[in-house]
């Protein structure tokens, strides 16, 4: 899919989101190995996207379907800083929300933290709302949980 800017968004690979997650500041605290993704896409129906730019991969989404109350979970994702005014995150999201509705889920929910205030922001504006908040030793640990509806 074209989505202008010369970004494309495609099914990747873990391999592609680990490399594109090495780049991303907000990662560098602790990136996951491939054996974490594996783990959590087992047995399990997920979808892996990337945002290509030039023939370059900038950024990724990954979820999967964690509980079965009918929500998709939307586990892990970025976009590389020199590519952030392009508007990939949104896109990467919008494809998502999309194949979500057309595998049947009724849900999306997210989990962020009080430090990801960029993620929380472009949570609330995407229609997300807080559905609980789970203390932790530092506010800014604070895990917020999020849940947008897919179906009215």
């Amino acid at each position: 899919m074209n989505t202008g800017a010369n970004v494309t968004i495609r099914v990747g690979t873990i391999a592609e989101c680990i490399a594109i997650s090495k780049q991303i500041p907000e990662f560098m605290q602790g990136n996951y190995e491939e054996k974490t993704y594996e783990e959590r896409l087992f047995n399990t129906r997920f979808l892996i996207l990337v945002a290509i730019a030039h023939q370059t991969p900038v950024g990724f989404k990954i979820g999967y379907q964690r509980d079965n109350d009918g929500s998709f979970y939307t586990w892990l994702g970025g976009v590389l800083p020199a590519y952030r005014k392009l508007q990939i995150a949104q896109k990467l999201a919008d494809q998502q929300e999309t194949w979500a509705k057309e595998q049947g889920f009724n849900a999306i929910v997210l989990k962020t933290r009080n430090r990801f205030r960029p993620m929380l922001i472009f949570a609330l504006k995407n229609g997300y709302c807080i559905e609980l908040v789970e203390p932790k030793a530092e506010i800014e640990d604070y895990r917020i949980i999020l849940r947008k509806k897919l179906v009215t």
